[in-house]
């Protein structure tokens, strides 16, 4: 009998590429979703449609109910999955998407609670999902997200497995951070510095590697939490690198050390620049599901640069992809202070 999925949040990056991959493995798939745009043309007539008011517990439960796997891209608190706490038993498998963020460094601070390099979290190379994550009960992403992880997992019996992302590129994305090498690839710079000498490395996750664990999570269900990034964690010289080469731009990276442009500079931060490796291992995916790693950052970012270059082909970057404004990317863009630094 054919296995059906419900997708809530599923007409964004994560869920579309959910959706293909569940349908190319020949599963029946509804898209739960606000109604405030069309499904991606690729998937409308194969994926079913479902306008859902996610605030609604009641409906949000009652269109949960009876599928074998119910996937949640867009889960925030703990009263977000407050309408699952009662469905152990009537859904084959739940995944929820939280984040790598909820991770609590050794001296006990966390990523968005972090105001600069000496209180950035420390984290293990690489971070298991044993690593002790936020306990705070304050505001905020990660806080939020941790919170939610602890209400999905007090529920005895409930088959849900939550999966912990970094930063995420894919078809869609709200705010993909390669465009700090897309749009300098496209305005013909041919150097561009780096802090850190490059080497600075925050776990990316392909949006086909979080579909595949989702896959692999439903056919397989159960109680666990996983780490969802592509393996290997990339460093930012081989981000730039696998962008440039796939536009078939040559430039030169200028490999400097942290803080060479002074204190206030931003010249060479990349949004993957951090003063400490946050890299995720892939052993648990692996032992639990028999998760088979799909590709690298190289190999899985040509169709986000390609959507991305389309996404922008008529219209200012600002306005077609302003979630890219909460990393700071109005600043990423200093040509001027780059040259002054390089002596151009």
């Amino acid at each position: 009998m054919q296995k059906n999925a419900l997708l809530v949040g599923g007409s964004g990056q994560i869920g579309s590429a959910a959706a293909r991959a569940l349908l190319a493995a020949g599963w029946s798939v509804t898209i739960a979703h606000r109604g405030t745009r069309p499904l991606p043309a690729d998937l409308a007539g194969h994926a079913a449609s479902l306008p859902l008011d996610r605030g609604d517990g009641d409906a949000l439960a009652a269109a949960a109910r009876g599928h074998d796997l119910v996937l949640d891209c867009v889960a925030f608190a703990p009263g977000d999955v407050a309408a699952y706490t009662a469905l152990a038993g009537e859904v084959g498998s739940l995944v929820v998407i939280s984040t790598a963020s909820v991770y609590l460094g050794s001296n006990g601070t966390w990523m968005d609670a972090a105001t600069g390099d000496d209180d950035f979290p420390r984290l293990a190379v690489p971070v298991t999902e044993d690593q002790p994550i936020v306990t705070a009960e304050v505001e905020g992403y990660s806080p939020q997200k941790a919170a939610m992880e602890r209400a999905l997992l007090a529920v005895d019996d409930l088959p849900v497995t939550i999966l912990r992302p970094g930063a995420i590129h894919g078809p869609g994305s709200p705010a993909l951070r390669e465009w700090y090498f897309i749009k300098r690839a496209l305005d013909g710079r041919r150097r561009v510095p780096l802090i850190d000498r490059g080497e600075s490395r925050f776990a990316t996750s392909a949006t086909a590697v979080i579909a595949e664990l989702v896959r692999l999570a439903g056919e397989h269900p159960g109680r666990r939490v996983l780490n969802a990034v592509d393996e290997p964690a990339p460093t930012v010289l081989e981000i730039g690198q696998a962008v440039f080469a796939h536009l078939g731009h040559s430039a030169e990276f200028d490999l400097l050390p942290r803080g060479a442009g002074g204190p206030e500079s931003g010249v060479g931060q990349t949004p993957w620049s951090v003063p400490v490796p946050v890299v995720l291992s892939m052993q648990a995916a692996r032992e639990q599901l028999g998760y088979v790693p799909i590709g690298s950052h190289r190999a899985t970012i040509g169709p986000a640069i390609e959507w991305m270059l389309e996404a922008v082909a008529d219209a200012d970057w600002r306005e077609r992809i302003p979630g890219l404004a909460r990393y700071g990317a109005e600043g990423w863009f200093d040509y001027a202070s780059e040259d002054a630094l390089l002596g151009e």
